[in-house]
């Protein structure tokens, strides 16, 4: 692991050589969060790291659940790696020494489960943290941020050091009202921050629209904030077949319903042109409604 490490850090130092002449290299950093627990956030961050790293993009995955980490389980990395966050804030391992390899070439670190003193960390602590993920961002294209559900500081502070925030909520109307309470504090925070709506477990585009237009629409008119509609994914039962097995959906069912919806998200969030998807069919119509006024 020393030695894994060391190499990591001499890439990193090459990587950072690089980033002084060439801007195009900047590392985008996406948080997956959600208002309510349980809506699918880790699923969807860890299926759309999946997703941009057979595009061939450069992608890290960190479970940022300091209490309840759960990204292994939906990665497949069982049992789960050794090392996690909490040993890096801790102090006892470096940020590089807990990165592990996952599925389809993606890189994950893992949170922690059932440590308290992590999930409770300070200000001074969490802002050190935060500052120490700087070291990873020549090395990857993307770093997906899955955080816990909630509006604890740990989660906002995770939202908002990020380029773009991708809020998940489903048609429960709990979870409605836990989303908009995610907005808003979000805004309190930072009015011009980038925030992208996913809908989950939707029966049919009808409900899917009446809730992306629901936020959408109160967002903006008590809030000022535009969100942008990145798409939903429908209810599907190989969803929870692929967690039972602990593998990711988009990899052991790519033909699935889920798994194209994952596709036309990254799609959306990489700026691919709709002209441009393979899919011209069912989906692609479904999505239209989805669009960016």
């Amino acid at each position: 692991m020393a030695d894994q490490a060391e190499k990591l850090r001499e890439l990193v130092r090459q990587k950072q050589q690089q980033v002084a002449v060439q801007d195009n290299s900047k590392c985008k950093i996406i948080t997956i969060t959600s208002g309510k627990g349980g809506v699918g956030k880790t699923n969807l961050a860890s299926n759309l790291a999946i997703s941009f790293s057979m595009l061939g993009q450069r992608v890290l995955i960190m479970d940022a659940d300091l209490g309840l980490s759960n990204v292994n389980i939906i990665t497949g990395l069982i049992p789960p790696p050794k090392y996690n966050l909490s040993h890096v804030i801790s102090g006892e391992k470096d940020i590089l020494e807990v990165i592990a390899h996952g599925p389809c070439g993606i890189k994950v670190i893992t949170g922690a489960v059932g440590v308290t003193k992590v999930a409770n960390m300070g200000t001074k602590k969490r802002n050190e943290f935060i500052e120490s993920l700087d070291s990873l961002l020549p090395l990857f294209d993307l770093i997906f941020i899955d955080t816990s559900a909630g509006l604890s500081d740990n989660v906002l502070s995770f939202v908002l050091a990020a380029d773009e925030v991708v809020l998940i909520t489903t048609p429960e109307p709990t979870a409605i009202t836990d989303a908009y309470g995610m907005i808003k504090a979000i805004v309190a925070k930072n009015e011009n921050i980038k925030v992208g709506l996913v809908v989950n477990r939707i029966q049919n585009i009808l409900e899917g629209k009446k809730v992306s237009d629901k936020i959408v629409n109160i967002a903006e008119q008590f809030l000022g904030l535009k969100i942008e509609r990145l798409g939903y994914i429908m209810e599907d039962a190989l969803v929870r077949k692929a967690v039972s097995e602990q593998t990711p959906f988009f990899v052991t069912y790519p033909n699935s319903n889920a798994a194209n919806c994952i596709s036309h998200i990254r799609n959306k969030l990489a700026e691919i042109p709709e002209e441009n998807h393979k899919d011209k069919g069912f989906f692609s119509r479904l999505f239209q409604g989805f669009k960016s006024d």
